[in-house]
């Protein structure tokens, strides 16, 4: 989740005292990628240098390969297709049925673009900061807790699907934990019954990681989402990201695919290449076919729907349906990478097993090549298969060497498959079959368009009209022509501005940025928010009690609220809880519209008091790492609004408008709180500013409840 730079690194191979300069390129601190040769013809001497690099780098450091060894982790080099996605997505778990649905999960990928082989589960950024709850504490507050949890990985084992859960090792500014954070995370994977951690930010899983897992005797595959710092880290990453976002070479096409380091080094280490903001699809697929290597096929990022479009989703499908069929193939040590091909622009590679090859080529050149593609030594009882296609080649043989015929689409896909007649390959016809059906539609024939997932706003049904304004309600008068300006402050997402943020009803997409003159009725609107007291008095007479009761008033005890806290908001209440308490007095929560208008007025102000901040006007801010209760609302009356409402910023976070889409629920939140939590960039955003708002990810009653997050109400006039 950080934005990265372009830093290119030239790194010297010394071979048998020959200098070969081979072109490393990283992007930022992630990618990692072996330049191919700059000419065809050199190939073979290419070839041999990396070779003798892997031997002399293994040997330089003592390479020890026991992780990759291990029976329990065998799983991770046919670990193809994998996902990372978000623990609130609808199609995961189900809000309304409070039940996690994974066979509904996998079966819309399935159908989509043939399914998986792990995932990795996100219950923490980007919500996590917005109190101090930390990692652990968001993943026990996962709905159904540990018991669900555990439920939900058998449910994924049993479709034959990997877990992974993520570290994030930046946190360091929310609740303390006793143990470290390699034990602690190891114990909890074990608990839980996952099977491998995805390292946030980290380049290369740390060793203490790897040694806290082999104390209790639990082997995790572990995943980091950065490069590595040092080659020796492979020994126990055995799992990789590969952001390989650039075009390599020095050929005259300019695209000339490079070599996964990681996976020349150690062939069974399995490399994902992610892109996440990436609408096509195509050199993410390239690269990740010609090396025999695996890709993330990332959707739901933070909430931010991006789709694989069809186009990709039936590459993917298909480069799975290969991968599978032939699983001991990619992890190869005798891999050949750039295996000369007849036609300029397209790249294959050599997979060998014992009774079958496979070569994977990639077209880079957008025109459809055809006619002759491959020359390979005759050898007498073998067969020829084209597995992109379906069909069997018929070779056409001139003294000592075999030519095949086959077609590759402009930017496309091939592969072939050499078979010695004396083996025979389980369920290859039933394969070939498939593919065949498949391959009546070219992929060109398929939708490449990208379009936002569409947003609604919940429907906030207006109140009984009152004529006077209730006891501690101020009367906001209408406005027809108010100027409603705010913005998001999510920290990522730009990368697709018409998928970021929230989508008002009159606009045609999600954005970051708002700016519409508007129309607004008068409402009556809390003077504070709603406090403890008047919480208690909903609950004792209404006998209020939510079906979610996880975290429910997490800060009483006994059914009553601290002594002294009769005047502090009422927090760890979900937005269901806020309503309930709204319908109950005969009010409603606020649009986030009428909630600005009734902070700001109309004179555009930043802050309730004025256009400058002023610390004095608000709760002091806590940083520590065990997080202090609210401030009393009527502590900062300085801190008004033009109409006289107070605590609407710097206090606690106020829920305002729902908006759900297919796959994700989101609340807007305003005010901005007192905890700000510390040492990292990554935690929940503030929005002290009366013109912006946080977008809070909705997952469940008991895991969206806070500390920082309390309410005010309205009522129509």
């Amino acid at each position: 989740m950080r934005k990265l730079i372009f830093l290119p690194i030239i790194t010297l191979i010394l071979i048998n005292s020959v200098v070969i300069a081979q072109q490393i390129r990283l992007q930022g601190a992630t990618g990692e990628m072996i330049a191919g040769p700059v000419k065809p013809l050199q190939q073979k001497q290419w070839l041999d240098s990396l070779k003798q690099w892997r031997i002399n780098e293994r040997k330089k450091l003592k390479y020890n390969d026991l992780e990759y060894c291990r029976p329990e982790l065998s799983w991770i080099k046919t670990t193809f297709i994998y996902a990372q996605m978000m623990a609130h997505d609808r199609y995961f778990y189900n809000p309304v049925s409070n039940k996690y649905t994974v066979d509904r999960y996998l079966n819309d990928l399935e159908k989509r673009y043939g399914g998986l082989d792990a995932v990795l589960i996100w219950p923490t950024y980007p919500n996590i900061g917005v109190d101090n709850r930390n990692q652990f504490d968001l993943v026990a507050d996962m709905p159904g807790g540990r018991a669900a949890v555990k439920q939900m990985i058998r449910d994924f084992h049993k479709r034959g699907v990997r877990v992974f859960f993520p570290i994030m090792i930046w946190d360091h500014g929310t609740r303390k934990i006793e143990l470290s954070i390699p034990r602690a995370i190891a114990k909890e994977m074990k608990d839980l019954g996952a099977d491998g951690l995805n390292g946030d930010t980290m380049t290369g899983v740390t060793k203490d990681f790897n040694d806290a897992y082999t104390r209790i005797n639990y082997p995790l595959a572990l995943q980091p989402e950065l490069n590595l710092s040092d080659l020796k880290m492979v020994e126990w990453n055995t799992l990789s990201w590969g952001y390989y976002w650039l075009k390599w070479g020095d050929d005259s096409f300019g695209y000339t695919p490079g070599v996964s380091l990681y996976k020349w080094f150690e062939p069974r280490h399995q490399v994902h290449i992610t892109d996440r903001w990436a609408i096509n699809k195509t050199e993410d697929l390239q690269y990740a076919f010609f090396n025999g290597i695996g890709y993330n096929s990332w959707e739901n990022v933070w909430g931010i729907w991006n789709q694989v479009p069809d186009r990709y989703a039936e590459a993917i499908r298909r480069i799975r349906m290969i991968y599978r069929q032939f699983p001991d193939n990619w992890s190869s040590v005798d891999w050949e990478p750039h295996f000369p091909v007849i036609q300029k622009g397209v790249f294959a590679s050599k997979f060998p097993a014992k009774n079958e090859t496979v070569y994977t080529l990639v077209n880079r050149d957008s025109i459809q090549k055809v006619g002759a593609q491959m020359k390979l030594p005759y050898r007498k009882g073998f067969s020829y298969f084209d597995l992109w296609n379906g069909n069997q080649l018929i070779p056409k043989k001139s003294a000592s060497m075999i030519s095949l015929v086959f077609t590759i689409e402009g930017n496309g896909f091939g592969a072939i498959l050499e078979l010695d007649n004396h083996f025979q390959h389980k369920g290859i016809d039933q394969f070939l079959a498939k593919i065949k059906n498949l391959a009546k539609i070219p992929l060109k024939d398929l939708s490449a368009n990208w379009k936002p997932l569409s947003q609604h706003i919940v429907p906030i049904p207006k109140t009984r009209r009152l004529k006077s304004a209730p006891n501690d309600m101020i009367l906001i008068p209408a406005i027809t022509n108010y100027n409603f300006e705010t913005s998001g402050v999510m920290i990522e997402g730009d990368e697709l501005p018409s998928a970021v943020g929230v989508q008002y009803p009159w606009e045609s997409h999600p954005q970051r940025e708002h700016k519409k003159t508007i129309g607004i009725s008068s409402v009556y609107i809390d003077r504070y928010p709603v406090t403890n007291r008047q919480f208690k008095q909903f609950i004792q007479t209404a006998h209020y009690q939510p079906k979610d009761k996880h975290n429910f008033l997490k800060n009483w005890e006994n059914g009553t609220y601290p002594s002294g806290w009769d005047n502090k908001p009422v927090t760890w209440v979900s937005l269901e809880d806020a309503r309930a308490y709204a319908a109950w007095v005969g009010k409603r929560l606020p649009h986030e519209w009428e909630w600005q208008y009734a902070a700001q007025g109309n004179d555009g102000r930043l802050y309730p008091w004025g256009q400058k901040r002023d610390t004095t006007r608000i709760p002091p801010a806590d940083t520590g790492r065990n997080m202090h209760e609210p401030t009393e609302v009527n502590a900062y009356p300085s801190g008004a609004s033009p109409f006289g409402v107070i605590d609407m910023t710097g206090n606690i976070w106020q829920w305002t408008d729902q908006y759900n889409d297919e796959h994700t629920r989101s609340a807007v939140l305003k005010g901005g709180s007192y905890y700000h939590a510390q040492t990292s960039g990554w935690y929940f955003p503030q929005a002290q500013e009366v013109n912006k708002h946080a977008k809070y990810l909705l997952m469940s009653p008991g895991m969206d409840r806070s500390e920082t997050i309390g309410f005010r109400c309205v009522a129509d006039y």
